[in-house]
């Protein structure tokens, strides 16, 4: 929901392998600096970080194709408008060294996901809903030309549902209607295999 501050953004952060800025929880808090001060393809933003998760350390999906990923999430408030703040977060990730060279699941220095920007839908229920169903397999070799929103893999993601549980338990999917706890919950044991805070 809109505040006066702006609108509510869902972000996810991950890294396993070292940045300019150093190890993944290094650059996770890099990140996290530059979001704040707008640094990125968009200047003067107007970003508030309002909340911070703790930082999670997760297995390299598919098992065996990397380092353990540190993950976190956070919370922002902003008058950026959707695709500008998917930007401003390309750009941050260009400033700590991400090249995008199209490979998927790829072990990466950062890596920031925009999951939700108030209660929008884009580009519309039925293309969020075709991208959020899409099988497994289909999954590994294809991906939307367009940004779609909420995160079309949000929901099946313990690495990003239990950072966004300690910072948002009680956010609702804005099509399914489903909590951060109750997606959480519906997860199979092993989508939560390894999942730890890290200390």
């Amino acid at each position: 929901m809109a505040s006066s501050c702006g609108k509510l953004a869902l972000i996810a952060l991950g890294a396993n392998l070292t940045s300019s800025a150093g190890r993944p929880d290094a650059t996770l808090r890099a990140a996290l600096a530059e979001i704040a001060a707008g640094n990125g393809d968009v200047g003067g933003a107007g970003i508030r970080i309002t909340a911070v998760s703790r930082f999670w350390r997760s297995p390299a999906f598919p098992a065996g194709s990397g380092p353990d990923y540190v993950n976190a999430c956070a919370i922002l408030h902003t008058g950026l408008a959707a695709p500008d703040l998917l930007a401003l977060l390309h750009g941050v990730e260009a400033g700590l060294g991400r090249v995008r060279d199209g490979n998927r699941w790829a072990a990466r220095g950062i890596d920031l996901d925009l999951l939700a920007l108030d209660g929008e839908v884009r580009p519309d229920a039925e293309a969020q809903r075709h991208w959020r169903e899409l099988p497994p397999d289909r999954q590994r070799v294809e991906a939307p030309a367009e940004l779609i929103l909420p995160h079309p893999r949000l929901q099946d993601r313990g690495f990003v549902l239990a950072p966004l549980h300690d910072i948002a338990p009680l956010w609702r999917h804005p099509l399914t209607g489903a909590t951060v706890r109750e997606m959480m919950d519906a997860l199979a044991p092993d989508d939560m295999a390894g999942l730890a805070p890290v200390a």
